[in-house]
């Protein structure tokens, strides 16, 4: 299969990307911005929290999110630091998304509780309200997103 990496153009050989040569580029903050493409190659953002982990950008979802179905389809996705509304702090690097299995949530749990210690404690009565609100959305299972940015 030939995809091509959404920023460039570039040809790319299955979904086999290279890897940057160099350490995660820092990224800033409490939020990262996602790009991930629908089938039209429209770009879609999404502002979400994030840990860093050796060579890779972890971040969790529900797994029935569009983001994660767009991931399945097209593993290619641009990641930036953003505000909370997803307004993008810096140039977009190109990466390469990929879905970790579910014995990785826990730990990745641990990793974003150290970080948002605090946004925890007002985020979780939050999601306890809005759990209420929407009884469909009380058992969603999350995934992890594991992103390696790619050299060009």
């Amino acid at each position: 299969m030939v995809a091509r990496a959404p920023a460039t153009g570039a040809r790319l050989h299955g979904y086999h990307a290279a890897r940057a040569e160099t350490e995660v580029p820092l990224i800033a903050g409490k939020y990262l911005s996602i790009t991930s493409y629908r089938r039209d190659g429209t770009g879609v953002a999404t502002p979400v929290w994030f840990v860093t982990e050796d060579d890779q950008l972890l971040a969790m979802t529900a797994i029935g999110s569009g983001k994660v179905k767009r991931i399945r389809r097209n593993p290619f996705v641009a990641v930036a630091a953003c505000s909370a509304r997803g307004r993008p702090h810096g140039r977009p690097i190109e990466a390469r998304a990929e879905l970790l299995p579910s014995t990785e949530v826990e730990r990745v749990k641990r990793l974003m509780g150290r970080k948002y210690r605090v946004d925890l404690l007002f985020i979780r009565p939050i999601r306890s309200l809005q759990s209420l609100l929407h009884p469909e959305r009380r058992n969603e299972t999350e995934t992890v997103v594991a992103i390696t940015p790619t050299s060009s």
